[in-house]
Parts: C-alpha cells; structure tokens; sequence
C-alpha cells in the first residue's frame, strides 16, 4: 500500500498538475473543429467525447477523439512513471480530472470513459481486456454505449484488487463514482428509454 506520505511531495503534485493539463486536452472539440463540422457540443448529447462526435456521421473522427482521449490518460501515467508509483496514481487521477473538468472549456468536459481506459491501460493493462470485454459485449448486443461505460467501470475496480492491485483499485473506485455521476442524465434516459444507441445521429 502507497503510504499518504508518498502522496503529498512536490514531484506527486507536479505529476498530477501535469496529468490535469494532458486530461483538459479536448480532442472532440479539436478535431471536429478542424474537419469544419463546428462546434460538437452543439449536437446529439452536448458532450465532447467519442460517441458524440460518432453522432456527426464521421467515423474516423470518433476513432481519433476515442484514441486521443485515452492515450492522454496513458501518457500522463507513463510520464510519472518515472517518479514512483504513487506519481503514476496522481497523474492517472489529474489526466482523468482534466477530462471532465477541463479549465479551456470553463470546466464543462466530457464524461470520461476513454480516458479512464487510458488511465487503465497505463496502470494495469491486463485489466483493459476484462473492461474490454464487457464493453464490446453489452455494446454489440444492447448498442448502448453509456450503459457497456457503466457495467465495465463498475466491474474495474474489483478487477484490480483480485490482482493484486489495491492502490489502483482505489483509485478507479474514485475515478467509477465520477464517472457514474457524470453519466446521471444517460442514466436517467436508459431508464425511460430515450437514451441515443451507438451510431445514432444527433
């Protein structure tokens, strides 16, 4: 177990300012942008990340929003690598922060699934494939891609900690309910059933 101690140096604190600042990088807004299609917060959900973009009929650019916003979570964690452990920990938390709360976009940014897998995959990469596969599974069958974000987050933080992995279970426990909250109004529509399926168009 990473000590508090360990938690509260300079160069912690310097890995999860720098994780915030790789997270706020909002590449849904960047790239539809610069394909000319405007503003994305203004169609389907409001929301900056991949399955919105997806709404705008360009499928590359959704693939590119999703692999940008991940690896940002990925990058923040290797960095810190090279401090420790615990810095590893902090930049996975800034880099997710910056995602949903990016300081460009008055705090107002997407609901981080890409970057909690990014995060993952820099942290515990065979924990990918379990999230992965319940992803990909309730996705292709029901088509909603809030409700697979949901299962899948909801399911990593026990992943981690039957390997072995109690700091980071920690912390995707954390990084979950943020994600959970973040999803309330998907919540609210898959239960009354006007939630946007995968592919569907805003």
């Amino acid at each position: 177990m990473i000590a508090a101690a360990d938690l509260a140096t300079p160069a912690v604190a310097a890995c999860l300012a720098l994780g915030y600042l790789l997270g706020s990088i909002p590449f849904g807004l960047i790239l539809t942008k610069l394909a000319g299609l405007g503003d994305v917060r203004a169609i389907g959900s409001g929301n900056i990340g991949a399955t919105n973009v997806l709404r705008t009929g360009r499928k590359g650019l959704a693939a590119a929003t999703l692999v940008g916003d991940a690896l940002k979570g990925t990058a923040a964690v290797l960095i810190a690598a090279q401090v420790g452990e615990a810095a590893m920990l902090a930049a996975g938390l800034g880099a997710f922060l910056g995602h949903l709360f990016p300081v460009w976009l008055g705090f107002k940014g997407g609901k981080g699934v890409a970057t909690f897998i990014g995060v993952l995959l820099g942290l515990a990469p065979l924990a990918v494939l379990a999230f992965a596969a319940i992803w990909l599974g309730l996705a292709f069958a029901l088509r909603y891609s809030s409700l697979a974000a949901l299962a899948a987050s909801a399911v990593t933080p026990a992943v981690l900690w039957a390997m072995g992995r109690p700091d980071a279970a920690l912390l995707f426990l954390i990084l979950g309910l943020l994600l959970w909250w973040k999803h309330a109004p998907n919540i609210r529509r898959l239960l009354d059933g006007t939630e946007g399926r995968i592919g569907q168009k805003g």
